[in-house]
């Protein structure tokens, strides 16, 4: 292993405050699918009208319907618009990454499941309230270039968006120096990122789903790769996902990520069980034909898939195998008002099932703590596991990766994965983290 190669810590945001239905409300916003369970949350269709506006000018523009996250009325039977404070803006865990020269340093979203790098910036209107945020200001740096007529949008299934232009410069992660590295500046956020905690976003799938324009840029760990700042052997990153009520295991509950290197403390020497991925839509796929519920074992077909997802806190599955899972739990009920389902915040963890999800051909649990998401009110806790809705892979977020320690082996197209092994499991309510 290099000398300047070092864990990345992965720091509990103190101001993140979960909630189960929010956090699935984010989750249709980020992968814009349909529900199919019931709830106030769905795609609708809205015109748009493109082209020559105006009343003597609409001839010769063009109207299609745009598919977007609206809610349900209480009042009436008309669909709204989903408020900015529906949704779970606020990432759980940052990582501090800085850029420039001389540094400048940013709390970012580490996000397996995107592949931009945007900050904050002084470019944002002057009305944008920054405070509590880092922001970066391009005139202090002497390393950074502007990319001419670059841009970069990124739009949510609310028709939410953050946008602005490209340039380059210096970025240190963990003491690991990527000269060159493409940094997208905000200069427009919608309110659902304005009320983030963290400084942006640092994107960890593949370069294919990039969205800066006219042409996609180079992903850190793709420059890393490219630059050789991490070894050839080892073109890789991994993630060690951990959680406050583990502070008493060995481990503490320590979070953190590596690049260019596997911790051997993490790996507790176990053999890695690696599967091959599919990264033509940009993830990390991989097949998951099979899963477990206590001792039953579900067979869902050769075509199933799932991405490993950083940038999630929950784990959607096919309707089927969620309710499998919740039928495993007594007392146990899908919630039309909060759009999930949920268990008695009481249950024992003997009475949880050990739920496993398939990786390329070996399966990986759910720690049982996980499987309680968030407090959902009349002592009842909303569950880590829900509904895919219509997407034809599932997502495998922190629910499930806190179970593992992950290797995103980006040189060999593989995903790796070894248990994590805690000695106890908790499964209270979770607190804000």
């Amino acid at each position: 292993m290099a000398s300047n190669l070092t864990r990345i810590k992965r720091v509990p945001n103190p101001n993140y405050k979960r909630s189960g239905t929010k956090s699935y409300v984010y989750l249709l916003n980020k992968y814009k699918f349909s529900p199919t369970k019931p709830g106030p949350y769905f795609l609708g269709g809205r015109i748009q009208q493109k082209g020559k506006y105006g009343i003597k000018s609409l001839l010769g523009g063009k109207a299609h319907v745009q598919r977007i996250l609206q809610k349900k009325s209480t009042k009436d039977a008309q669909p709204g618009d989903v408020p900015a404070d529906d949704q779970q803006n606020d990432s759980m865990y940052l990582c501090p990454v800085t850029i420039g020269t001389p540094g400048q340093t940013f709390n970012l979203d580490f996000d397996t499941g995107s592949a931009d790098l945007w900050l904050w910036s002084t470019e944002l209107p002057k009305s944008t309230n920054t405070s509590g945020h880092n922001v970066f200001d391009q005139k202090k740096s002497s390393t950074f270039k502007k990319t001419a007529g670059a841009v970069w949008k990124i739009s949510y299934g609310d028709g939410s968006n953050a946008s602005g232009d490209v340039g380059t410069d210096k970025v240190n992660i963990g003491n690991l120096v990527i000269e060159n590295q493409s940094i997208e500046l905000a200069k427009q956020l919608s309110a659902q990122f304005v009320s983030s905690e963290g400084d942006g976003l640092l994107g960890l799938a593949f370069g294919s789903i990039n969205t800066v324009s006219p042409k996609p840029v180079a992903t850190p760990v793709e420059n890393m790769i490219k630059q050789a700042d991490i070894p050839k052997t080892a073109e890789l990153f991994t993630a060690y996902l951990g959680s406050y009520k583990d502070k008493n295991d060995p481990d503490h509950g320590i979070s953190f990520y590596t690049f260019g290197y596997i911790d051997e403390t993490a790996r507790a020497g176990q053999e890695i069980f690696y599967a091959p991925i599919d990264n033509s839509k940009g993830f990390w796929q991989f097949k998951s034909a099979t899963a477990s519920v206590g001792d039953k074992k579900i067979t869902r077909g050769g075509k199933n898939t799932a991405i490993a997802d950083t940038g999630t806190t929950l784990a959607l599955v096919d309707d089927s195998l969620c309710q499998t899972i919740y039928d495993a739990i007594p007392g146990a009920k899908y919630d039309e008002t909060q759009q999930g389902y949920l268990f008695p915040s009481d249950t024992p963890v003997e009475n949880l099932p050990i739920v496993s999800f398939d990786v390329g051909g070996r399966e990986f649990a759910v720690q049982k703590e996980d499987l309680a998401f968030a407090d959902a009110g009349g002592k009842m806790t909303y569950g880590g596991i829900q509904s895919r809705g219509d997407l034809p892979f599932d997502i495998l977020g922190d629910t499930w990766l806190k179970g593992i320690y992950a290797i995103f082996d980006q040189g060999n197209k593989r995903f790796g994965a070894v248990v994590r092994h805690d000695l106890t499991q908790d499964p209270s309510v979770p607190k804000g983290r």
